[in-house]
């Protein structure tokens, strides 16, 4: 059937799972994500810089490059707020491009590219009315912050809608979202919008994306081939219809933003080709949703099927209940544990909601209505913050508190980050992260209280330890918080520990501070503050006498708030500390253990730092007969603990050199054996001869 002009809009969807410790404010290393630090540098490496700066390639078979595109400037797209929050810190220039595609868009077309999402991924139609607005008007705030607009649409996470979702939308001013085709009864025709008619006469339009094409890009093979992902675009059927042949159509495709070259090498590629390609084809545009929706209102209502999203096919039971949708069947078969999870937080959140309101009204004039302003600054900077808080609780004489309640609440948000749920088991990184935003909400509820912490957290555990895990050395959702939440020391006497040791060493002290954290160094210890509540806590410090072989340090601390001391050792330090001091101590080492021809091979690159340890390693051993001051075996000792801290295994000729040693005449004290022992051998065993 003749058609009128087409347009075609390819959304993108980029998020990630939140991964910082919520006590450093940082993101610590993350093994899986190798050879990056962790998965937001290793994505942003893959796909966010690379869909802003991806290659236009001639084809044929010199495939050379003829054109730098910044995709974003072409297909709608949206970023969760706390990935955008980890870009501007972490990755500027990525940032900027972002920022600067949407720009471009709306000198375009006259609307922008980007579209909003509520600031936290939860799955909002699981969220009470109150989260709903919050959840919406913080992730309004924070997109006016930074592209300095009002957005038009707002993309739901995992599209995950119901009727109160979508009048909470209209009710915050968003004019369209985007759905499934599944998710309503009967889909306009043509891609035209529908209408969804809220109260009070005010209405969202409705996108459904093509669930075909969509499907064919995540996981159709699609983007291997860009002429053929066009041809299938543009040979989408057309409906009939009673609007003239010359109406115009709307092609739509939504998906996950990490499809381009992160979970599709070279992904950005074929969408810059794709892009291109389309714009070259006469009577095609390549636009966005608001820019279609301006000309072309919806004129037919919807019918919802809720409560429904796009990755779950019993509507939003992937978040709540052991529904059969998971990644790997064969290996987690089951997700019961899902309930007592939703369970558990939800109880957690209705006792930190209760206190909120109770203590709020003593600093603001309506807590609800502060905690949805403070939204405007959330993801700011600290001096931000504490100027909004400042206008929301006036002359209360308790700024601190304030915060600290604010704060709060910030983790009773996003602790049910959909991703804990999403995922196959309790025991994964993604249910451990809404464990520690759990457990800081409980922290931050007693801070001036520790009978308040203790009892939401006895009421928390009920439901945990019913959350069993499919591998039984992982337990329950209670061991997991028990062993990895709140088993760590205190991250006032992390940070201190780590504070002290670099300034010990002569490092450079405001560097080894985590983000969340200002750090002062007094005569006999640490103060540290914390950015975004001001809370001030004084640490008393005592760090190890180091010589100039050693390749470890341990700080002695010890609390106002705590009895006794701790000891912290150099593998508990914050990663940003324990990262300069090792580097510190492995250069000091090295000068000491190393002969100056090995120190040159390791400058020129002759040579690695694993292989020149272990060569260090054996000639301290086989200087241990003869050294009576005792600087063999500390050196021996320390190198050992580099090559600990390079991850490699015990150098066989080490090990042959220390039993040369142990046989020897001079080879019998306990410290030798105990060297022995860290190097694979039972020591308690009787010599064998020969």
């Amino acid at each position: 059937m003749p058609h009128g002009p087409t347009s075609v809009v390819i959304h993108g969807h980029f998020y990630q799972p939140p991964r910082e410790d919520p006590w450093l404010d940082e993101i610590e290393v993350e093994p899986t994500a190798a050879p990056y630090h962790d998965w937001n540098e290793r994505i942003e490496r893959e796909c966010y810089r690379t869909v802003v700066a991806a290659h236009l390639t001639a084809g044929g078979s010199h495939n050379r490059i003829v054109g730098i595109v910044n995709t974003l400037e072409w297909i709608s797209f949206n970023y969760g707020a706390t990935l955008l929050e980890w870009l501007e810190t972490n990755a500027p220039e990525t940032y900027a491009a972002t920022i600067a595609a949407d720009k471009a868009s709306v000198e375009r077309l006259g609307f922008g590219n980007a579209i909003a999402q509520p600031y936290h991924h939860v799955i909002l139609p699981l969220a009470s009315r109150r989260d709903k607005l919050t959840e919406v008007r913080w992730g309004i705030a924070d997109f006016k912050r930074r592209f300095g607009r009002e957005p038009l649409g707002m993309w739901l996470p995992e599209t995950a809608m119901d009727h109160e979702t979508l009048e909470v939308l209209a009710e915050c001013g968003i004019r369209f979202t985007i759905l499934a085709p599944h998710q309503v009864v009967t889909p306009p025709p043509n891609g035209w919008p529908g209408e969804y008619r809220a109260a009070k006469g005010k209405s969202v339009a409705l996108f459904m994306y093509d669930g075909d094409l969509a499907h064919g890009v995540a996981f159709g093979g699609v983007l291997n081939n860009a002429g053929q992902w066009v041809r299938s675009i543009l040979r989408r059927p057309v409906a009939s219809r009673t609007e003239p042949s010359t109406a115009p159509r709307l092609v739509s495709i939504a998906t996950d933003g990490e499809t381009y070259g992160h979970h599709h090498k070279f992904g950005e590629m074929a969408l810059a080709r794709a892009i291109t390609d389309l714009r070259e084809r006469k009577g095609v545009s390549v636009e966005n949703f608001a820019s279609f929706l301006s000309r072309n209102p919806p004129t037919v209502k919807v019918e919802l099927v809720e409560p429904t999203s796009w990755s779950c096919a019993h509507g939003v039971e992937r978040w709540r209940s052991n529904c059969g949708d998971r990644v790997n069947g064969a290996k987690y078969p089951s997700q019961a544990w899902r309930t007592p999870l939703r369970d558990g937080l939800e109880v957690l959140a209705a006792g930190v909601h209760a206190l909120f309101e109770r203590e709020g009204r003593e600093h603001f004039a309506n807590p609800w209505t502060a905690r949805e302003e403070y939204g405007a600054a959330v993801g700011a900077s600290p001096n931000e913050l504490e100027a909004l808080v400042e206008r929301l609780a006036p002359g209360t004489g308790k700024p601190q508190r304030a915060r600290e309640l604010l704060e709060m609440e910030r983790d009773a948000l996003r602790m049910f980050s959909s991703c804990a749920w999403f995922f196959d088991d309790i025991g994964g990184l993604e249910p451990l992260q809404v464990l520690r935003y759990a457990a800081h909400a409980c922290e931050l509820a007693g801070a001036h209280d520790p009978a308040i912490r203790a009892e939401l957290e006895k009421a928390l555990l009920g439901y945990l330890e019913k959350a069993v895990s499919n591998d039984a050395t992982v337990g329950t959702g209670r061991d997991v918080y028990e062993k990895n939440v709140r088993s760590r020391l205190p991250a006032d006497a992390r940070v201190a520990a780590g504070v002290a040791a670099a300034h010990a060493l002569g490092l450079d002290a405001q560097a080894a501070t985590p983000r969340a954290y200002e750090a002062r160094i007094d005569e006999d210890g640490v103060t540290l503050r914390v950015r975004r509540t001001g809370r001030t806590a004084h640490v008393h410090t005592e760090a190890d006498a180091l010589s100039e072989d050693a390749a470890d340090i341990a700080v002695r601390v010890s609390r106002a708030d705590a009895a006794g001391s701790d000891l912290v050792p150099l593998e508990v330090f914050p990663e940003r500390a324990r990262r300069m001091i090792r580097a510190s101590l492995r250069h000091r080492l090295l000068a000491s253990s190393l002969t100056t021809q090995e120190l040159a091979a390791l400058a020129n690159g002759d040579a690695t730092l694993r292989e020149l340890a272990a060569r260090a390693l054996v000639r301290s051993i086989q200087e241990l007969p003869a050294d009576e001051s005792g600087l063999a075996l500390r050196r021996a000792n320390a190198v050992l603990d580099l090559l600990t801290q390079l991850e490699g295994t015990i150098p066989f000729d080490a090990q042959a050199a220390w039993w040369h040693v142990r046989t020897s005449a001079n080879g019998q004290s306990s410290q030798i054996a105990a060297l022995g022992a860290r190097l694979g051998f039972d020591v308690s065993a009787a010599p064998i001869s020969g």
